[in-house]
């Protein structure tokens, strides 16, 4: 499948994978995977690390209940330097990214930068050298307020873009209110830009 991917597109394919399946869980199952795929061509992998129970667990259980292993997405970078292993899985702060990059070529924010998207404002300046200003929550939505209005003239509810930025005041005073204010009124007919600005105000 990697290689018929490979050999249809111009950019690069990479592989996300767990560092196992039920009982196919150890490290060496791990490197063989890895190695066929090598073999193909592939040089790019981002590794969650837990492994997936096929049969016997949800999808939500299984981003939860399996065991985290760090440590064997470090150890498949030692075996591979020249691979560029990005590790994903139960990272829930940019400290953390810190720690892991020390071991990996990259980090793999997921559900974290869901529900708490503002941590991604420092990541430039932290991992990139940016030197532009960090913006507020306040420049974010102001931003997002002309993409609201091209949405909505094109007939996109405004409920299906504020769902995605229902975590961007948490850790702020108000953060619940700025929830409820958009749960509460962003399906209202008509709503635009509007119910967003009232929603921030209610954020000390």
């Amino acid at each position: 499948c990697f290689s018929a991917m490979a050999s249809t597109v111009r950019i690069p394919v990479s592989i996300k994978c767990r560092i196992g399946i039920d009982d196919q869980d150890s490290y060496e199952d791990l490197e063989s995977f890895v190695t066929t795929l090598v073999d193909g061509g592939c040089r790019t992998f981002i590794v969650h690390a837990r492994k997936a129970w096929l049969t016997g667990l949800s999808p939500k259980q299984n981003r939860m209940i399996p065991p985290l292993r760090h440590d064997l997405v470090y150890r498949l970078k030692r075996r591979f330097p020249s691979l560029h292993v990005s590790l994903n899985g139960g990272v829930t702060d940019l400290d953390e990214v810190t720690h892991h990059l020390s071991h990996v070529d990259g980090v793999m924010l997921g559900r974290a930068a869901y529900h708490d998207p503002y941590m991604l404002a420092e990541v430039d300046r932290r991992f990139f050298a940016g030197h532009h200003p960090v913006p507020t929550r306040r420049d974010i939505i102001d931003a997002m307020l002309p993409y609201i209005d091209r949405e909505r003239a094109k007939g996109t509810p405004l409920a299906a873009i504020t769902r995605h930025m229902l975590g961007l005041m948490n850790g702020q005073k108000g953060a619940r209110a700025w929830r409820r204010h958009l749960a509460e009124n962003a399906h209202k007919k008509g709503a635009g830009g509007d119910i967003v600005l009232a929603a921030a105000l209610r954020v000390a």
